[in-house]
């Protein structure tokens, strides 16, 4: 059987596009976007068979599948309707703008009973495995402390770019120049909570408020500081008005017998690794470095089409195959909400001045 797709989003969507149009057991028949020059140039480059300008258009269409790649703020609607529809749905990051159409999405994924799994990318880099493996064998201990970092400069895409809401135009600018940083903390937070089998529970945020970039009214850095249910301590920062080049991903991890970091100034693809554990190695001599390889060895060649080295041809190989087998998807929504739920609580702890927020649970609705 092959899964019939459709993605929503030509432009960050067609990445993951191209990894469905190469899959075995996949078939790209659809492409949706308002933008219709990107929308003729993905789909004549990928050979795809139909495309439409609306979304809702082609949730009339018999495909099995959504690919939601559509700007951040819609993500959780698109992701709804198109559960609504009948279709299994893959979402881009982060899952959902509030607290509220967090709630909204995890009761479509039940009453609909469809496959809903989370796009996030970085949980595939292989030194992410690495790290998992490390925590999970116990060679760190007992997990205490960690911190993610994103940095991107985001400067380019915050105007002079139409973003199909209706920003973009005109000097007037795009959502990003809206989103609070921390709501797109997933990047680095699901990884983490993944590898400690975690959640958050207690959220404070502060942020920097908009200096870099005051015409452009975004704030430049936000830093989230979490509890988690395992009564580890997270740090996680965000920036994306920034004098910094180029972007990255940075973690840190801490425990009660070694501690790993990833060296800085790179996304993640040429990074260095560095693993200090307290009863193996001369305390004189440091961290030793790992020797982990960027991409996946033995992917095959199509495994580069999604972009971010290996990482999104895995990312969707999983979701085919749950989908297929009928199995538990790999990122499901609450994970999704386990991620998202404490950036936005972190923004409104910043909003007030810092006070703690209570992160839900949606596994309690």
């Amino acid at each position: 059987m092959s899964l019939r797709i459709g993605v929503v989003g030509a432009g960050r969507g067609s990445g993951p596009a191209g990894v469905f149009a190469r899959h075995k057991d996949c078939e790209l028949v659809a492409l949706a976007d308002r933008n219709p020059d990107r929308l003729a140039e993905v789909a004549g480059r990928l050979e795809v068979p139909e495309t439409y300008a609306e979304l809702d258009d082609m949730l009339e269409s018999d495909i099995d599948v959504v690919f939601v790649a559509t700007p951040a703020p819609v993500h959780a609607e698109n992701s709804i309707a198109a559960l609504r529809a009948g279709k299994h749905v893959m979402c881009e990051v982060p899952a959902v703008p509030t607290i509220e159409s967090g709630r909204e999405l995890v009761q479509a994924v039940k009453e609909t009973g469809l496959k809903y799994s989370f796009a996030e990318n970085m949980y595939y880099y292989p030194y992410i495995g690495t790290y998992e493996r490390l925590i999970q064998d116990g060679d760190l201990g007992e997990i205490v402390y960690a911190e993610g970092e994103y940095i991107h400069q985001c400067d380019s895409l915050m105007t002079g770019r139409p973003d199909d809401l209706g920003g973009g135009l005109d000097g007037s600018l795009t959502w990003r120049a809206s989103l609070p940083p921390l709501l797109y903390c997933t990047h680095d937070l699901q990884p983490l909570l993944r590898m400690f089998r975690d959640r958050c529970v207690t959220a404070v945020g502060m942020n920097t408020g908009s200096r870099r970039r005051p015409d452009f009214g975004c704030i430049d850095i936000g830093v989230g500081l979490f509890k988690t249910a395992r009564d580890i301590t997270i740090k996680q920062l965000c920036g994306f008005s920034v004098a910094k080049e180029p972007a990255h991903h940075w973690f840190c991890i801490y425990g009660t017998k070694g501690s790993i970091e990833q060296g800085r100034g790179c996304s993640g693809l040429a990074a260095s690794h560095y693993l200090y554990i307290e009863d193996r190695y001369d305390n004189h001599q440091g961290p030793v470095k790992l020797d982990i390889p960027p991409n996946h060895p033995g992917a095959p060649p199509e495994a580069t089409l999604g972009g971010h080295g290996t990482s999104e041809y895995f990312m969707v190989d999983e979701f085919v195959q749950c989908v297929l087998n009928d199995t538990d998807p790999p990122i499901d929504v609450y994970e999704a909400c386990d991620c998202t739920f404490p950036g936005i609580c972190a923004h409104l702890s910043a909003e007030a001045g810092g006070e703690p927020v209570d992160v839900p649970d949606p596994r309690e609705w």
